[in-house]
């Protein structure tokens, strides 16, 4: 593995530099990364949440501010019990025709409901998590979150 992105092959070369240079501050970086923690008992005992920049909400919520110029910090707690008729997709910054057809591909929950009622994980948390991806601004959208 590299320590350097621009070392690694890339489908559109000079891409990141690109976004580096547009968007100044906002690329992750290798000091970015925090190390996965074990898990300290099977995961058969273990409680599962999920979180997701895709933009999905329960429906009749407030919508995600979609066309703010540096994104929308707040996020939407998506009741883990729910099922995907009541979820809607709120984002514009991705094409969401396919996810709309099937709304687990990019917020897997059904299939999450499967592995708990199957015994795989020992259940869910009470919500998952969902924000909008398109955030311009780090530091303000981390000390929303943290609140």
């Amino acid at each position: 593995m590299t320590d350097n992105y621009n070392d690694m092959p890339q489908l559109r070369p000079g891409l990141w530099d690109t976004i580096n240079e547009r968007y100044p501050g906002v690329m992750i970086t290798k000091d970015d990364f925090i190390p996965l923690a074990q898990l300290k008992k099977p995961l058969s005992e273990a409680r599962l949440t999920f979180v997701s920049s895709a933009g999905v909400q329960p429906k009749r919520t407030m919508p995600f501010d979609v066309v703010h110029p540096v994104g929308d910090y707040s996020f939407r707690r998506v009741p883990s019990g729910s099922k995907v008729n009541d979820l809607e997709i709120h984002q514009i910054k991705y094409p969401t025709n396919g996810a709309s057809r099937d709304l687990n591909v990019i917020f897997p929950i059904e299939r999450l409901q499967e592995l708990a009622a199957e015994g795989v994980i020992g259940g869910l948390t009470p919500n998952f998590f969902s924000f909008i991806g398109y955030q311009m601004d780090p530091p303000t959208f981390e000390s929303t979150l943290a609140e």
